[in-house]
């Protein structure tokens, strides 16, 4: 692998990358959080497609000629510069925070697959807010990389200003237009708002942008290394869950099992679960138009575990709770820093952090209701145990009034 000095530039043939490829930010930033960016610009340096703008609220190009998977400290850009049009010249890759400056960055990485790294930490940096990190180009008909580390004073959207981009207003909607003669489409705008519920109780209600609904609903839940808080003791990196937190996937003996599901109730009136705990896994274009993707035992899938909502179907929809269980090992949610993360298109991105800490096996997250066809997300995160004869489940069941019959079950 080539280690890249700030400044320095090489052909991306000269390092074997002559395919598609991922770019990796590692961005050790504690406690502060921070975004990372990539700008697809032409040969001004303008943003002058807002599609190849890829972040948190736009995670791919067109042609998936650009992707990005958000996995806390840890960004994968997957790129295919074969697919970018003419008009793109150069991606540049950025983070930028509002809370605090660059200088508080650990040390940080840029990696091109395993051919090349870019080494980076805070003391490069004064009290910039944003960060230039480093960037393919074109270069008489090659594409070539270049590593760049320059501190930017504003934060992301300064950053869009700079590229020449334009960030979406967050205003009432305008009055009805009285119609005039076609005009030429504007650009779109680009939002970079990001609603974090921080109180439990907090609510947010998301309208339709047009008379298809919500479109597909992502509901992600992941957990984030946090190095600010340290590493647990060495015997609990091993295996399993913790492992998972600390970059260290294994196998299932021994590990801890974290399972995202969710109960709904449906306008009808009826009423059930989604979860991998009995194979109950629902479906995407049918009744109850919800459906858990998967379900990661080992603890090495980086991008969580997922529950897709069909919010074409939204009107037969009435809630959704969205819960967490350990279904292996000792309950530790102090450990996992988890974050669900609700990606709505069109909409921002809606987040709650597991923020409280908890002994109990199973975690309440978020509600999702439907209010006179308004999408509405409420932070719950209240934990619930077993006792007696009354399982996690059930207690959990009844906190929020659902009524259904449980009976043991397990995972095949």
């Amino acid at each position: 692998m080539t280690n890249f000095t700030r400044g320095q530039k090489g052909k991306l043939a000269d390092l074997g990358l002559n395919g598609p490829f991922a770019v990796t930010l590692d961005i050790v930033s504690g406690s502060m959080e921070v975004d990372v960016s990539c700008f697809g610009v032409d040969a001004a340096g303008k943003l002058s497609d807002d599609r190849y703008m890829v972040f948190f609220n736009q995670k791919s190009a067109p042609d998936n000629a650009i992707t990005v998977d958000l996995n806390g400290p840890r960004s994968t850009f997957q790129v295919d510069l074969s697919r970018l049009p003419a008009s793109i010249d150069k991606l540049v890759f950025t983070a930028a925070t509002e809370q605090g400056s660059m200088r508080a960055l650990g040390n940080s990485s840029m990696a091109l697959g395993q051919a090349a790294t870019f080494a980076f930490t805070g003391n490069d940096f004064q009290d910039e807010k944003a960060v230039i990190i480093g960037e393919l180009y074109r270069r008489d008909g090659s594409w070539r990389f270049g590593a760049v580390g320059q501190g930017f004073a504003g934060g992301l959207a300064a950053l869009l200003k700079h590229f020449g981009g334009s960030e979406a207003a967050q205003s009432s909607p305008a009055p009805v237009p009285v119609p005039a003669p076609a005009a030429p489409p504007a650009a779109n705008k680009i939002s970079l708002s990001k609603i974090r519920l921080e109180k439990r109780g907090d609510k947010i209600s998301l309208d339709k942008r047009d008379s298809g609904g919500y479109g597909r609903i992502r509901v992600n839940l992941n957990w984030n290394q946090n190095a600010s808080q340290g590493q647990a003791p060495a015997s609990k990196l091993d295996t399993g869950f913790l492992g998972k937190l600390f970059n260290k996937p294994a196998g299932r003996a021994g590990g801890i099992d974290l399972d995202i599901g969710c109960l709904f109730e449906m306008s009808n009136g009826a009423k059930s679960a989604v979860q991998a705990l009995g194979n109950s896994w629902g479906a995407y274009d049918r009744p109850p138009y919800i459906h858990l993707e998967g379900d990661d035992r080992t603890g090495s899938v980086s991008s969580g575990e997922n529950i897709f909502i069909n919010g074409t179907h939204f009107d037969q929809i009435k809630r959704v709770l969205v819960y967490a269980f350990i279904y292996e090992g000792v309950p530790n949610w102090a450990a996992t820093d988890g974050v669900v993360t609700i990606e709505i298109p069109g909409q921002p991105t809606v987040e709650v952090r597991l923020d409280s800490d908890s002994q109990h096996a199973m975690c309440a997250i978020a509600m999702l209701e439907n209010h006179g066809g308004n999408l509405q997300v409420t932070k719950l995160v209240e934990y619930f145990g077993g006792q007696g004869k009354i399982t996690a489940h059930q207690a959990m069941d009844e906190r929020y009034n659902f009524g259904l019959n449980w009976k043991a079950g397990r995972k095949d």
